[in-house]
């Protein structure tokens, strides 16, 4: 597949409210037409320590996304707190038109606000392939560690999804350019909006930004959309081989 339709949803979440959460994303993807409609982070209950109350135990969470994803025909993706074995992880869901999925439990938890006091950190990076394109998964605080996103020419673009308070949102804007930038790949970030229960806003702050920098994205009120051509990536990093020179390296 030469190109890709991805919509993101610019959502106001429900603090601590999985069941309102649901019923709102359906009501807002219904007439979405998209490859894949990739949702915020902890879509369903907001960016919360108390995971306790919040994680999903018995993946809740998970099938409704395969059930959206199977009604739709279309991939969903997006993060939820869970428990399992006895600990708590922030996952990133990719959830295929078929029921099947893959997963990515976020690395850098932010110990600004305690996540890493609560939530294990995953260890390995996830490159999901999907409709003739590698996407590499990522969430939130990771943005701000290019070590672990680099690519080694073994991704084509990188989904960012983020509860990126509004106070600090220029970093945001900025980095999501600039992993474009270094990775000569597309960046997709999405971000949530309103308030949550910390009384911390967010801003409308969802961008995709193109191999070159470029913003890409076009927005249709909660919606907004970009299309991946993955033909002018290919052409892009044939005339400019910057990711050739790049440092090898391994994390540890």
């Amino acid at each position: 597949m030469k190109s890709l339709k991805i919509a993101g949803l610019n959502l106001d979440i429900i603090w601590k409210n999985k069941i309102e959460n649901y019923l709102s994303i359906e009501k807002k993807a219904e007439n979405i037409l998209a490859d894949i409609i990739v949702l915020p982070e902890m879509f369903s209950t907001g960016f919360c320590m108390d995971a306790n109350e919040i994680a999903d135990q018995k993946n809740e969470t998970l099938q409704w996304m395969i059930n959206l994803a199977t009604t739709k025909q279309t991939a969903i993706a997006g993060s939820v707190a869970v428990r399992e074995n006895g600990k708590f992880f922030n996952r990133f869901y990719f959830v295929f038109p078929d029921g099947s999925y893959d997963f990515y439990d976020k690395r850098h938890l932010f110990s600004y606000s305690g996540e890493d006091k609560v939530y294990t950190p995953g260890k390995e990076r996830k490159i999901i392939n999907y409709k003739g394109f590698r996407i590499l998964l990522q969430i939130c605080y990771d943005l701000r560690f290019p070590v672990f996103s680099r690519n080694n020419d073994d991704y084509d673009a990188v989904f960012f999804v983020a509860n990126w308070p509004e106070s600090r949102v220029v970093a945001w804007n900025h980095l999501l350019k600039a992993r474009a930038i270094e990775n000569q790949a597309f960046v997709f970030g999405v971000n949530r909006i309103g308030t949550d229960g910390n009384n911390l806003t967010y801003t409308k702050s969802s961008h995709c930004f193109s191999f070159d920098g470029e913003e890409i994205s076009v927005i249709e009120d909660e919606v907004f959309y970009a299309t991946l051509d993955k033909d002018q990536l290919l052409s892009f990093r044939e005339k400019f081989q910057f990711l050739n020179d790049r440092d090898a390296f391994s994390l540890l």
